[in-house]
């Protein structure tokens, strides 16, 4: 069982910028698919990125051209770099294993908030 600590969220206006950090417990990064998802209040939990073990990115359709996700494997931490941020990007944003039934346990998020 790994864990992950998630990190890096906040209070920004519109159109600001956001990069969360998720710190694994142990070595998973190259081997598995890792995934940033988001919870609105409300909502069902949604995959909004994902890594392969290769380093490939896969996106939400609408998200493409805003988020980056990235990783750094020696550190166990994944990275998600928010661009351009809207109202609707306000949830609680967790990551973990992809697709989600594979899921470990889940952390307690970073809640990121987009408000004038």
């Amino acid at each position: 069982q790994v864990q992950f600590v998630e990190s890096g969220g906040g209070l920004v206006q519109p159109g600001g910028s956001l990069t969360l950090s998720c710190a694994a417990s142990g070595s998973i990064f190259n081997v598995e698919n890792i995934g940033w998802y988001r919870q609105a209040p409300g909502q069902q939990r949604e995959l909004v990125a994902h890594i392969t073990p290769r380093g490939a990115g896969t996106y939400l359709d609408s998200l493409k051209g805003r988020f980056t996700i990235s990783r750094d494997a020696a550190q166990n931490t994944v990275f998600l770099r928010m661009n351009n941020l809207k109202p609707e990007d306000t949830a609680v944003y967790y990551c973990n294993k992809v697709p989600i039934w594979r899921a470990f346990e889940w952390g307690q998020g970073t809640q990121v908030t987009i408000s004038s």
